[in-house]
């Protein structure tokens, strides 16, 4: 087999959406004749766990090295395990003012530790090819250094932009010149750029017009078949429609539109109100209970909280319409939520509150989407009324098996494996 040394700093045990898509990468590229070692963060705080993921990973037999002992938050904080989340308020403010002190981000220490254990580990072994998730970005610069030393391709994945991201925060022109400037450097470092989504790759071609079109290759989110075949759904309540979220609310998004819009639909339409449930699976948030009960609609409303990736596809399962929402932030139509395409998966209609951009470009493409304003409240209530309209009339619509089958994790493991076997011809 060819060897890939794959760095990802967000790996199991740790949970949400940024972990899986490497997860299931390295699961399956055994399948396409590569050898993955991972290298990843050590014992560290997080606000979220999933022994299911930890477990697939135990299954998959892949080598693990943990590189620990850096003086980052999460592992600073490590004694504390799984950590409470705070407030999207409290967030925030942490986030601005830890990207005014450390750039790319606050991982620099744990990246220059990864470095290092890299760096011995090729001193040692041959590998084929070094694949850089990101975030964290401080991976991608620290470690795009090594190849003057060891000369082994490199790729990185952007599973969201870096350079004027939707998620930065810049306190001076020499913030973002900084950040421009380091990307710059370990663009030109990297063999080839996988990125999840075409308005991403748009974006990069644009701002470093050095890359090629064929430097940049969209491999998009997926879900993985197997997790729809093997985990049953569970039970849902009879004779009533249930519209579910998966996941958790920050930056970017917010269910305060939906929950005001169902608010509405009590007053004005009561008899369908109550033929309805919204479902929340994952972190709902303090602040979004808190307006739950001021709107009075805790009846309609179950916070499932944060479950296991196993639990969260069997509730995906069992609901009847799937809902996620993206705001309008700067650069906000490079992003497409991972969960879009485990979505997808679960073969379901999706109810989409989003701006032009990836994500609504998606739910055009799967033939199975209600689109509406993310912030416009009468709009989302009008398309509720549609969706239920459906729903009892049994015409819902849902994704079609060629879509379905594009987007599965081996198929898409499959393509990066092959944009490794590229890279190795041309330099045979």
């Amino acid at each position: 087999m060819f060897k890939v040394l794959v760095v990802a700093y967000y790996f199991p045990p740790m949970g949400l959406s940024g972990v899986q898509r490497t997860l299931k990468f390295v699961k399956y590229m055994k399948n396409y004749n590569w050898e993955p070692t991972v290298v990843t963060s050590g014992n560290v705080a997080y606000f979220a766990h999933d022994n299911s993921l930890q477990k697939e990973l135990v299954d998959t037999d892949v080598r693990i090295i943990r590189v620990s002992g850096s003086r980052e938050p999460n592992s600073l904080l490590s004694k504390m395990g799984t950590m409470k989340l705070p407030s999207e308020f409290i967030r925030n403010i942490f986030d601005k003012i830890s990207q005014s002190i450390f750039i790319p981000d606050n991982k620099i220490s744990w990246s220059k530790l990864a470095f290092k254990k890299i760096d011995e580990i090729l001193a040692k072994e041959k590998f084929d090819a070094i694949f850089i998730t990101c975030p964290p970005f401080s991976a991608f610069d620290i470690i795009s250094k090594i190849k003057k030393k060891h000369d082994v391709p490199l790729f990185a994945d952007y599973r969201d932009l870096w350079y004027r991201s939707y998620f930065a925060f810049y306190l001076t022109p020499f913030h973002r010149l900084l950040h421009k400037k380091k990307e710059y450097w370990a663009l030109k470092a990297a063999d080839r750029i996988t990125v999840t989504n075409r308005k991403i790759k748009e974006k990069l071609l644009h701002t470093y017009p050095f890359l090629t079109f064929d430097d940049v290759v969209i491999i998009s989110h997926g879900f993985d078949h197997e997790d729809f075949e093997k985990i049953p759904a569970q039970p849902k309540p009879q004779n009533k429609m249930v519209l579910m979220y998966s996941g958790i609310f920050m930056v970017y998004n917010s269910p305060a539109y939906l929950l005001k819009a169902f608010k509405q639909l009590t007053i004005e339409r009561p008899d369908i109100a109550s033929n309805i449930e919204l479902h929340f699976v994952g972190f709902l948030r303090k602040e979004n209970q808190k307006l739950i009960r001021k709107l009075k609609i805790q009846a309609f409303v179950k916070d499932h909280g944060y479950v296991n990736h196993d639990e969260s596809i069997a509730k995906l399962k069992s609901a009847n319409v799937l809902w996620f929402m993206v705001g309008r932030r700067r650069n906000i139509d490079a992003i497409l939520p991972g969960k879009v395409y485990e979505y997808i998966g679960a073969k379901k209609p999706i109810l989409a509150c989003v701006p032009e951009g990836a994500a609504k470009m998606a739910i055009e493409e799967s033939g199975a989407g209600f689109i509406c304003s993310p912030d416009n409240i009468d709009e989302i209530k009008n398309t509720i009324l549609k969706v239920y309209d459906q729903y009892k009339n049994n015409t819902l619509p849902v994704p079609s098996d060629e879509i379905v089958e594009k987007y599965r994790r081996d198929n898409l493991t499959e393509l990066l494996t092959k944009q490794f076997q590229l890279k190795l011809r041309a330099d045979g």
